[in-house]
């Protein structure tokens, strides 16, 4: 098991603990690399009452994907932080009519740097992050956000 698949499957346990919601969504086991992240989730637990995915599953599950990415982020840089996501945009392309992942990527080395300046020099930053809600090969929801961390303590 690598590093990554082990810190990642204790940080699901810890964070079923932190918020019950996510207990019934259904997850299955997160895929990170250190730059991606990807959570799945079942339709049936997540289902309206037209047999596609809840809208709100989808934008819990794509908020969920990017709050994790910096919340990991920030422990492999050693850093113990409170991250709320501060405003975000939807899109909904298609409806999910089956299992569906929740995938986002770091930005660029340049952004992450100047994240890391502000969280040296004022105890907080600004991270922004794009997340696809997926099924299959097809993109069914966007979510653009901006994640907020104020060092601890």
């Amino acid at each position: 098991m690598s590093h990554y698949q082990q810190t990642s499957e204790q940080f699901l346990e810890w964070l079923k603990g932190q918020i019950p919601l996510i207990s019934h969504m259904g997850l299955g086991k997160p895929a990170y690399d250190g730059t991606s992240l990807t959570l799945s989730a079942a339709l049936a637990p997540n289902v309206n009452d037209k047999g596609t995915g809840f809208g709100g599953s989808l934008a819990t599950l794509a908020t969920l994907c990017g709050w994790a990415m910096v919340t990991l982020y920030l422990r492999e840089q050693g850093r113990d932080c409170d991250v709320m996501i501060r405003d975000s945009q939807l899109k909904y392309i298609a409806p999910v009519t089956g299992d569906f992942s929740a995938i986002t990527r770091l930005p660029e080395q340049a952004e992450l740097d100047t994240f890391m300046t502000y969280m040296d020099s004022k105890g907080r930053g600004r991270l922004n992050l794009n997340v696809e809600i997926r099924q299959g090969g097809k993109v069914a929801m966007t979510l653009s956000g901006a994640y907020v961390a104020v060092e601890r303590g």
